[in-house]
């Protein structure tokens, strides 16, 4: 049986390891020619190696699939240029990029330093406008074309010490739909993924207490390998009609995320003061407000 995937080619942004590895894994085990792009760094940036790409290009050969490795930053518009150029030398064309490439730089938001900022919005944000902006040209002329990014309920919820990771992330849930919009009229599909997984970037979990051990060991079984079925079926053509949807993927969880509508308006005929919102506006509002709430305390039930 053919593939999902079969005769597309595909870039998978940091894919020498995590979940990135275990999409490009997916698509070539379904049938795509992909282009594993990894920069060699560590979370933290430091110490470029193409060992893990290697790594993951070998585990695909083995099984009969075809990569080839390119190594350019999608953080600079130059390099990620050459990443798409990567799947057209190699492999004559161009049908999907998953856009998951990701650094960390964890730090509580009064003492994270413009740097630390800067680092994380290039990599995340302005790397996946980069990859798709360069993508998009060639999607337009061949009228099909599909992109996947990685969000995170950092952003979609929030979290302790993530401003500049939930920033870049729901920043993309939006990137991503204006694309959707763009691009429909040429078959352009876009949508989000938010993952759920065990890898090198949530292992900074603490694990002190009996609770946080017990809470550790049960993501530990999210598996990366849990979210690449989805990016697999968005990029390929039993998705037609999918576009500028966000999705969660959560050990055996599909989950579908709400975008930001209206859930309350107040009207008054002769227009509001400060003290008019303070005395009926503000407590007539007060029930829908969204508390100060964290991923885990929405995702509080054990991973299914």
């Amino acid at each position: 049986m053919a593939g999902m995937m079969e005769g597309k080619v595909v870039v998978v942004t940091g894919s020498g390891g995590g979940i990135g590895r275990e999409i490009a894994l997916a698509m070539a085990a379904a049938g795509a020619k992909v282009i594993i792009n990894d920069v060699g760094a560590s979370l933290s940036g430091e110490g470029q190696s193409a060992t893990p790409a290697q790594q993951t290009k070998q585990l695909i050969e083995q099984r009969g699939g075809a990569a080839e490795i390119n190594t350019d930053s999608v953080a600079e518009w130059g390099s990620a240029r050459k990443i798409i150029q990567a799947a057209l030398d190699h492999f004559g064309r161009i049908d999907g990029v998953v856009n998951n490439a990701g650094i960390l730089r964890d730090v509580i938001f009064h003492r994270m330093s413009p740097e630390e900022w800067l680092a994380v919005i290039g990599v995340h944000l302005n790397g996946s406008f980069f990859v798709s902006r360069a993508a998009a040209e060639h999607f337009r002329k061949q009228e099909s074309g599909t992109f996947v990014h990685i969000t995170s309920t950092s952003g979609l919820i929030g979290n302790f010490g993530q401003a500049n990771y939930s920033a870049a992330k729901l920043g993309i849930t939006a990137l991503s739909k204006s694309i959707a919009l763009d691009m429909q009229r040429y078959n352009v599909r876009s949508n989000c993924i938010a993952p759920f997984a065990w890898s090198r970037m949530t292992s900074s979990i603490p694990a002190t207490t009996p609770e946080q051990q017990a809470r550790v060991a049960k993501i530990q079984q999210m598996t990366p390998d849990k979210n690449a079925p989805m990016a697999v079926f968005l990029s390929s053509d039993a998705a037609k009609g999918v576009s500028g949807q966000v999705f969660g993927t959560r050990m055996n969880e599909v989950i579908l995320f709400s975008s930001p509508r209206p859930i309350r308006i107040v009207h008054r005929a002769d227009g509001w003061t400060p003290e008019a919102i303070a005395e009926q506006a503000a407590p007539a509002l007060k029930a829908a407000y969204m508390p100060l709430d964290r991923s885990g305390e929405v995702f509080n039930w054990d991973p299914l």
